[in-house]
């Protein structure tokens, strides 16, 4: 099983990155959360998963190890494949991924491209003790009273936002000022968007 790979970085794309490792080019498929997070330099370290079927072999790549394990329990669900598990981390931060499955915000899972109501409450069913155990450090805090961030959802969709770009600054908000009421939330995402 190849886990890191560390290297010199040839080319970089939001899809995936060639990396030169001694005159041996792997072609590693990346989430656009890695992608966002690797700089230009040469030098480039990423976790990696080896995926092997009858006809391929395929790599995937990962910034962090967090993303790298959540990417690996949601291939654990029946339903997601790597395709789609790259797309929740393409979509969603890792961070973001855990903290919903944790609190059962079935929408957020829902959110995402490819993911129906059954895979999204399958995954929250299976995953869920999974990601309790996967604090890297820091503690992923659920939040509070999620029914004040739904409401806050709602308000700035009536107003005309998309819900999906609400949710990430509504996150923003909630993790810089986990005790803001729905007013503080709402004018805060109304400063941000």
């Amino acid at each position: 099983m190849i886990t890191q790979i560390i290297g010199r970085l040839v080319e970089k794309l939001p899809t995936h990155v060639v990396i030169d490792c001694q005159g041996v080019g792997y072609q590693v498929n990346i989430s656009l959360h890695t992608f966002s997070q690797l700089s230009n330099d040469e030098k480039i370290k990423l976790y990696t998963h080896l995926q092997i079927k009858e006809d391929s072999h395929t790599l995937f790549g990962f910034f962090t190890t967090l993303e790298r394990s959540v990417f690996r329990l949601l291939l654990s669900v029946s339903g997601i494949g790597a395709s789609t598990a790259r797309t929740m981390l393409s979509s969603l931060e890792p961070q973001q991924i855990q903290r919903a499955i944790i609190t059962e915000d079935l929408a957020t899972i829902k959110s995402v491209k490819g993911i129906g109501l059954k895979t999204a409450q399958r995954v929250l069913i299976e995953l869920k003790d999974k990601m309790l155990n996967l604090f890297e450090g820091e503690e992923i805090q659920p939040f509070p009273n999620n029914t004040i961030k739904e409401e806050a959802l709602s308000a700035l969709e009536v107003l005309g936002y998309s819900r999906k770009q609400s949710e990430k600054v509504i996150d923003n908000a909630i993790q810089s000022a986990p005790d803001s009421s729905v007013e503080d939330l709402i004018k805060a995402a109304l400063n941000k968007l």
